[in-house]
């Protein structure tokens, strides 16, 4: 026969493993969930591709064409000092961009 403190040591230890098993179990299918992700374009899921833009290695989908640039290379490609509409573009948003970010 068991005592009740023996029932309730058991009774806890069950409750910590299964919630580490849990907890186990959620990070492993976030990462299986991630690996899906990995260099799929987010607005229509298709593999993305690299290709050099000023210097800058970015990635583009073939489906949708859109262009997708990791953290810092806007800015790098917007610092380029070029007399052009696309500079005049990249600049504004930068600032548009540095601007709803500083607020938060």
């Amino acid at each position: 026969m068991s005592s009740k403190n023996e029932d309730e040591y058991f009774a806890k230890r069950d409750s910590e493993l299964r919630a580490q098993l849990h907890a186990k179990q959620v990070a492993e299918a976030d990462a299986a969930e991630r690996r899906t992700h990995l260099m799929r374009c987010p607005r229509c899921g298709a593999k993305l591709y690299h290709m050099e833009l000023h210097g800058i290695v970015i990635d583009k989908c073939p489906d949708c064409k859109g262009i997708f640039l990791d953290d810092g290379e806007l800015q790098v490609l917007a610092s380029k000092h070029e007399d052009s509409v696309l500079d005049r573009v990249f600049n504004d948003f930068r600032k548009a961009f540095s601007n709803k970010t500083d607020t938060k």
